[in-house]
């Protein structure tokens, strides 16, 4: 395994910067936040114009977003409920969210869109099947930038489903998410796992480090969890959301530990992934029986929203797979730009 730089190991406590734009839309809120651009010229036109899945408006919307969870450096908490920046927001949300719909399948059946995810194929080809298999270290280290983005704030946006929770779904999402933070350890919580495994693979572990080196695709699945979380409606589509990666995790972090391990890779690295194969397995059985029968007894109207989730989270899954097996199986970065890191 390549000798790498030691990076900073101290706990994570200043906010992150604000990142570069990609385009006219997420220029407008990087300006905006940076005192650069007045509210009332906020021009909502862009967003017609913007593909819904592509680098501009991704970016644009992880602003806006990451404005409910650490903020940036200098900007001001304030903005957070700017009605102008809030009105932008939902033109792109609409957007992305009406995008979404078109290309999945839909449907309400809730059991058929599940059993899915648990059926894992012989020879599967997907991006940990990759890394397990023949996947390089340059490879391995990529895949944690990309995930970054969601792992340093693991379980942050499925938190705000508990308030639109009741009975048993309420209390078994609570469960899951003691387990997410650690079960009251800080040094246990998935996050935390997630930063020591950055520092083991010689990156840096710092929150939204990467986030100018990270591409759409991977931002997205990120969006989608904000966006699913931050709006009481969508509250279903959250729990499918949930259900779809609880299910999903296991054997695939099962993978990232056979990946690690042909690399001699560094413990911290491994505990994450083995953390995941455990603790997901029970997870999935809550999701399944405890949370989504609990929320279709109590509302069935919401079977269609379940499926959503999870078909939403299945489609920009496979974009981010499909973006990742093209640049590595073509001998190129995953990665934005070409310079060092």
């Amino acid at each position: 395994m390549t000798t790498l730089a030691p990076v900073p190991t101290e706990d994570d406590t200043t906010d992150p910067a604000l990142p570069l734009p990609r385009g006219p839309l997420s220029a407008m809120v990087v300006d905006l936040l940076r005192g650069a651009r007045r509210p009332a010229r906020l021009d909502l036109a862009p967003v017609d114009h913007a593909d819904p899945y592509g680098e501009d408006l991704t970016l644009a919307l992880h602003v806006c977003y990451e404005l409910h969870y650490r903020g940036f450096d200098s900007v001001d908490p304030e903005w957070e409920w700017q009605p102008d920046l809030l009105r932008l927001r939902a033109c792109m949300e609409r957007s992305f969210l009406d995008t979404l719909r078109s290309d999945v399948d839909g449907g309400d059946d809730v059991p058929a869109a599940l059993a899915g995810l648990l059926v894992e194929p012989v020879h599967g080809n997907g991006v940990s099947h990759y890394l397990r298999d023949s996947g390089s270290w340059s490879q391995l280290r990529e895949f944690f930038v990309h995930r970054s983005i969601y792992h340093l704030k693991e379980a942050d946006p499925h938190a705000w489903i508990i308030p639109r929770l009741r009975g048993q779904a309420k209390a078994s999402v609570v469960a899951v998410e003691f387990d997410e933070y650690g079960g009251g350890r800080a040094d246990d919580a998935h996050a935390r796992l997630f930063a020591n495994l950055m520092t083991g693979a010689g990156l840096d572990p710092r929150y939204l480090r990467y986030q100018d080196r990270v591409p759409a695709p991977a931002i997205a699945t990120v969006n989608l969890m904000s966006m699913l979380g931050l709006h009481r409606a969508l509250r279903g589509a959250l729990v499918g959301q949930l259900t779809a990666a609880e299910i999903t995790t296991s054997p695939s972090a099962h993978r990232m530990v056979q990946a690690l391990e042909r690399h001699d890779a560094a413990p911290d690295c491994v505990r994450f992934y083995a953390e995941h194969i455990e603790a997901d397995a029970v997870h999935e059985q809550v999701m399944r029986r405890d949370v989504v029968g609990d929320l279709l007894a109590r509302e069935p109207g919401l079977a269609g929203d379940i499926v959503f989730g999870v078909q939403a989270t299945e489609l920009l899954e496979s974009r981010l797979s499909d973006h990742l097996l093209t640049a590595w199986r073509s001998g190129t970065t995953s990665l934005a730009g070409d310079d060092a890191w």
